[in-house]
């Protein structure tokens, strides 16, 4: 993951929201490792996705902002390649065959940058393959959020959204404007069940969004948000027994050309 602004907590991330990595496994299918090819796998996370790469026989380079999460990816998985590093300005000591991102692009809000150190990084005819949050992503969550803290402490919480999330229309032209042929692009969506029925909601909150949103605010009043963000939610998003996020995707392949 990257973000400056967000505090990740490995053990968190593992046990409470493992769900993206097992999502991210499709996009590995379209990434179509080959054995050799030197891969970087931008936002790595723990490594879950980097070991599911490695174990094609492509030579994984497993990068992220948090130097938590890149220890925790090293324990795990002690014989491959993590390093430490910031996706909107990064550069490689030699060119990759593709660079591969899972749920993580939307945490880097420069998303020029990010796309000019990736086409720096990849060799002629490389490939960037990713899939991220998209126009549309968690917004029955992040507007409950939003309200919650307005009905609750008068908070106007409506900007500080941490993350980016383009349409089609956005990503493919800041793609093609660096040079990139945009070869696939969808923008779909995917609700999807959270882990621990009860507490689902509140663990995807205290994971990825209370960094942000709650910031300045005491234990017994970040209960009092989640307790009113769940009321919001719950006949939307708590479906057969289990919390559900409102996910919207981008998935893409765009190709750097040979000349």
């Amino acid at each position: 993951m990257m973000g400056t602004n967000q505090v990740w907590q490995p053990e968190h991330y593992d046990n409470k929201l493992g769900f993206v990595s097992e999502y991210g496994k499709s996009v590995v299918d379209l990434l179509k490792p080959q054995r050799d090819e030197v891969i970087l796998d931008l936002g790595c996370g723990t490594g879950d996705l980097s070991n599911e790469i490695a174990g094609t026989g492509a030579k994984v380079v497993g990068m992220d902002f948090s130097a938590q999460m890149i220890e925790q990816a090293r324990y795990k998985y002690p014989g491959l390649n993590f390093k430490v590093g910031n996706g909107e300005r990064f550069e490689l000591d030699t060119p990759v065959d593709a660079v591969f991102s899972n749920a993580a692009l939307h945490w880097m809000k420069d998303a020029p940058s990010v796309i000019r150190s990736v086409w720096n990084a990849l060799r002629p005819g490389g490939r960037f393959v990713a899939e991220f949050g998209g126009k549309g992503n968690v917004e029955i969550i992040i507007s409950s959020i939003v309200q919650a803290l307005h009905e609750k402490y008068g908070i106007d919480a409506e900007s500080q959204a941490p993350w980016y999330f383009p349409s089609v229309g956005d990503y493919s032209t800041l793609l093609e404007q660096q040079g990139f042929r945009v070869q696939y692009m969808t923008h779909f969506d995917r609700f999807t069940k959270l882990e621990d029925r009860e507490k689902g909601l509140s663990h995807w909150i205290n994971g990825f969004a209370a960094d942000t949103y709650f910031a300045g605010l005491g234990d017994q009043e970040k209960q009092t948000i989640l307790h009113q963000v769940e009321q919001l939610t719950r006949p939307k998003l708590f479906i057969n027994g289990a919390w559900h996020a409102d996910y919207v995707r981008l998935r893409f392949i765009a190709i750097k050309p040979l000349s």
